[in-house]
């Protein structure tokens, strides 16, 4: 089993910045993939970012493709959303999600989860 916990949501103008953090726990996470999804408010829940714990290029939605990078400290297991400039648009519930080995797009592929953080971008 994987333990995923979000934190750093909140509220943001439009054009500001915040990270989100993913904590994980209660295996090793070596041979995993991590992602990140969101969900704005009546719509379906839809891919951000993934990136493999040992290594490789991490993929984006063409959506925020320049303006979010996803990192991870394997010593920590920690996983991180850095977002810049931010729109409206962006204002969802953002959550965390693991698999194992390969990477995916669709929220169906992964099967743990954490229970999400608000990021809420005003204009």
């Amino acid at each position: 089993q994987v333990q995923l916990v979000e934190s750093g949501g909140g509220l943001v103008q439009a054009g500001g910045s915040l990270r989100l953090s993913c904590a994980a726990s209660g295996r090793t996470l070596s041979s995993y993939v991590m992602a990140w999804f969101r969900q704005p408010p009546g719509k379906e829940r839809e891919f951000v970012a993934a990136i493999r714990w040992r290594g490789g290029n991490p993929y984006y939605a063409d959506s925020v493709k320049g303006r979010f990078t996803i990192s991870r400290d394997n010593a920590n297991n920690t996983v991180y959303l850095r977002m810049n400039t931010l729109k409206p648009e962006d204002t969802a519930v953002y959550y965390c999600a693991a698999r194992w080995y390969y990477y995916s797009s669709k929220f169906t592929d992964y099967n743990y989860w954490g229970q999400g953080t608000q990021v809420t971008v005003s204009s």
